[in-house]
């Protein structure tokens, strides 16, 4: 609680302007006893303090608590305003994200930009370098007159009143449930394990990739709960699940749109045309996306290129985490049926079926060797219960052309025998990073 003004009356804690004050009891509406920064307790009049929201931006029209990036764009995009922007937490612990809209000259499609706002040695803010504020207020005060380096100022603030009410983000029934009626089908851009996806439209403006499930590929309830669970998870280098539509069969599931498609294609198309640079920062875009589901304590499960998509940018972003839980086919969940993953697949997976991070660190192993090897399979032409044998024995793939000897030490550390001996994302962040500034 923050002090309005000097205190008149029978306070016996007194009070001084500026001063942080806790309330420990309300005992009526015009006197509470609180404590004082130095641990003095007394009562003290209620129309004298206000609510301290110095540190917590919810009084401001423009800050969002509780959306994601993809519930931000959607916000945005409705708006469809030049200079339209809100803040929201981002996906870093602590940190803010400002996003805003621009319309492109002269084309009816707007570009929204991220930025995150930071923080320098000082504790002062900045979006743009030198640009420094001593609070977020005055940061968002300052380009809402100035655009000084972003894409144009803030004009319009979207913000509480627009995220905070039921129909948040232009989520129709339930914040995971979007309305049908919004979408437009343009073309089959594939199949996938549960059945044809497609290219579409949200509101007409928005490009979304839409999958339908087919009837009895997918135990139905339980994803429908947990999309609500996924729905939450929001990074860059993950692939945004917006909604479902389960008012009708077959059930929709509506994600981000990946321009160039799964990452397996990706390289097997461009094969002696991607630098090892290029092979190194695709593996680094997977291996954040990871780390933030390590992070939220979320297991992917079937983590493999065919499972990341690749962004109109040339970002590599992971796809269908936790979607192999509701899979409905023998094939596909027996740990010795033709289509589970065994190439990818830990020891204590394909033993006992115990999935943990450490066994999406296992999986990512096996990505980047994909990677390297430019799109080639696993274990080429050895069926699983060989692979098995193979892995059992203490065998792991052999070091494609492409990878340096550095690169290859950081996928066979993903392979340790026992969970326990391989790293965390976190810790293959740092070390991919390192080896990325070494060159």
């Amino acid at each position: 609680m923050h002090l309005l003004g000097s205190a008149r009356g029978p306070s016996d804690l007194p009070l001084k302007k500026s001063e942080e004050y806790i309330i420990l009891e309300q005992y009526d509406p015009h006197w509470w006893k609180a404590r004082d920064q130095h641990g003095n307790e007394g009562l003290i009049p209620s129309n004298y303090v206000i609510e301290n929201r110095k540190s917590d931006l919810e009084t401001y029209e423009w800050y969002c608590k509780n959306i994601n990036r993809s519930q931000a764009e959607l916000l945005l995009r409705q708006k469809s305003k030049e200079g339209a922007f809100v803040v929201r937490d981002s996906s870093q612990q602590g940190l803010l994200t400002l996003s805003m809209y621009s319309q492109a000259k002269g084309t009816h499609s707007g570009d929204i930009r991220h930025y995150q706002i930071k923080k320098n040695h000082l504790g002062q803010y900045y979006v743009a370098e030198k640009y420094l504020f001593s609070s977020v207020p005055e940061l968002i005060e300052y380009h809402q007159h100035n655009a000084a380096g972003l894409i144009t100022r803030l004009r319009h603030p979207v913000g509480s009143a627009d995220c905070s009410s039921p129909a948040r983000a232009g989520f129709s029934y339930e914040e995971w449930e979007l309305n049908p009626s919004e979408l437009t089908f343009m073309k089959e851009l594939g199949r996938g394990q549960f059945g044809v996806v497609q290219l579409g439209k949200w509101k007409a403006t928005m490009k979304v990739a839409i999958k339908s499930i087919n009837e009895g590929a997918m135990s139905e309830d339980d994803f429908i709960e947990e999309a609500k669970v996924m729905m939450k998870l929001s990074h860059p280098k993950l692939v945004q699940l917006y909604g479902v539509c389960t008012h009708h069969k077959p059930l929709y599931v509506v994600t981000e749109f990946m321009e160039n498609g799964c990452l397996l294609n990706y390289l097997r198309q461009r094969r002696g045309k991607l630098s090892r640079d290029v092979l190194l920062s695709m593996c680094l875009d997977v291996c954040e996306g990871m780390e933030y589901l390590e992070r939220n304590g979320f297991i992917h499960r079937d983590l493999a290129a065919r499972n990341c998509l690749v962004n109109a940018e040339h970002i590599v972003k992971v796809s269908d985490f936790g979607m192999a839980r509701y899979v409905i086919d023998d094939e596909y969940i027996s740990s010795s049926g033709a289509k589970f993953p065994v190439k990818w697949s830990s020891p204590e997976v394909f033993h006992f079926k115990k999935y943990s991070s450490k066994s999406d660190v296992w999986s990512f192993g096996v990505l980047m060797w994909e990677v390297f090897t430019e799109g080639k399979m696993p274990f080429e032409s050895k069926s699983n219960s060989e692979v098995v044998r193979e892995i059992s024995q203490g065998n792991r793939l052999y070091r494609p052309h492409l990878a340096s000897q550095t690169v290859y030490q950081v996928m066979y550390s993903c392979w340790h025998e026992k969970p326990e001996g391989r790293p965390t994302f976190a810790e293959l962040i740092e070390t991919l990073t390192d080896v990325t500034e070494m060159g």
